[in-house]
């Protein structure tokens, strides 16, 4: 089942796939690729522009196979995993669940002087359906507020 909605305040699309587990949101912001992937290459800085999280960190550099942790404001601490960080395009990260996986894909494309953010998460393993309605359904809520606050900090920037 896919559904979309439009929020006209922050040019957000939100799309849902009940049957993958699945929820993405996209958003155009206007600035360059590479100001935005400077915002997600500070994993430090990431609460200033994404409402859900408390503290976030990475040990090391910002690239495949680094480590760090999220503090959402509802959950508790988790490692998150950078599994792939290619440049100036994408991010691929994954959190570990019981008998399970939560896995985060942020994508970049130009479009003209300005750039397509899109965010998508994925639950994955025995319990997904499980974690998708406890952990999933909050996020897919807030998630435009996370593009919205990321589109802001670039713009800014």
């Amino acid at each position: 089942m896919n559904s979309a909605a439009i929020n006209p305040t922050t040019s957000t699309t939100t799309k849902e796939s009940n049957k993958a587990m699945q929820f993405e949101s996209s958003t155009t912001i206007n600035a360059p690729i590479a100001t935005v992937f400077a915002l997600y290459a500070n994993v430090g800085g990431w609460p200033s522009w994404d409402p859900d999280l408390k503290a976030s960190s990475l040990n090391g550099a910002f690239v495949s196979g680094a480590v760090g942790e999220v503090k959402p404001h509802s959950g508790p601490k988790s490692e998150l995993k950078f599994v792939e960080v290619i440049q100036g395009k994408s991010v691929r990260m994954e959190c570990k669940l019981p008998l399970g996986m939560m896995h985060f894909d942020y994508e970049l494309q130009s479009q003209g002087n300005s750039t397509v953010a899109t965010h998508r998460t994925t639950f994955s393993g025995l319990l997904a359906p499980i974690w998708s309605r406890l952990i999933g359904s909050g996020m897919k809520k807030t998630l435009p507020a996370a593009l919205a606050g990321l589109k802001k900090a670039a713009e800014k920037a």
